[in-house]
């Protein structure tokens, strides 16, 4: 028995291509759902979060407050780092483009972004060193600057070839919307 209204995944059921009334395209979002590497880390370093605290009860109790305030203190930096675990990635809105990684932010309005596309290169699995071949969407900036804004080994789309396709062409159709095209050259 299919129950359509408890998956992420009716909004592409549809044929039409009308926008959901709730659709805000002023807010930021994700144009893709997290990768299972990116939920089950978060949820493991959630699941640490948690002993870790049961830890800060324990030693409240036993009476070593300070010990306890550096244990809450640590429970609390864990919890933190799997909330932005969860934040990392691509999100667009009306206002441009940004890719949340773990310790920065980069915003980039549609206004300086010349092209969006996906390409064939080395991409790091993971996020390790280690390198591999795969796709990645490409965001070019005015400038001559690029931007790496996904790729097919990284936790969100390990394995899952077919959602980063769609989440690239959703991008792209995101600047095909909002960005502007180059002036031509005479």
């Amino acid at each position: 028995m299919p129950l359509p209204f408890l998956t992420a995944d009716r909004a592409f059921d549809t044929t039409d291509h009308a926008a959901l009334p709730f659709d805000d395209h002023d807010q930021w979002r994700r144009p893709y759902r997290p990768g299972s590497w990116r939920v089950g880390t978060a949820a493991l370093a959630l699941l640490l979060a948690s002993f870790i605290l049961l830890a800060a009860v324990v030693v409240a109790f036993a009476g070593a407050f300070g010990g306890a305030c550096v244990t809450l203190g640590l429970a609390v930096l864990v919890i933190a780092a799997a909330l932005r675990v969860l934040r990392m990635g691509a999100w667009v809105s009306r206002a441009g483009v940004r890719r949340v990684s773990f310790l920065s932010t980069v915003t980039v309005p549609w206004a300086k972004v010349t092209s969006v596309r996906t390409t064939q290169q080395p991409v790091r699995w993971l996020g390790f060193p280690r390198t591999v071949q795969g796709q990645a969407l490409v965001l070019d900036r005015r400038g001559g600057e690029q931007l790496l804004l996904l790729t097919t080994h990284n936790a969100d789309f390990l394995s899952r070839i077919e959602a980063f396709d769609r989440a690239a062409d959703s991008v792209e159709a995101w600047n095909a919307e909002y960005g502007t095209a180059p002036a031509a050259t005479r």
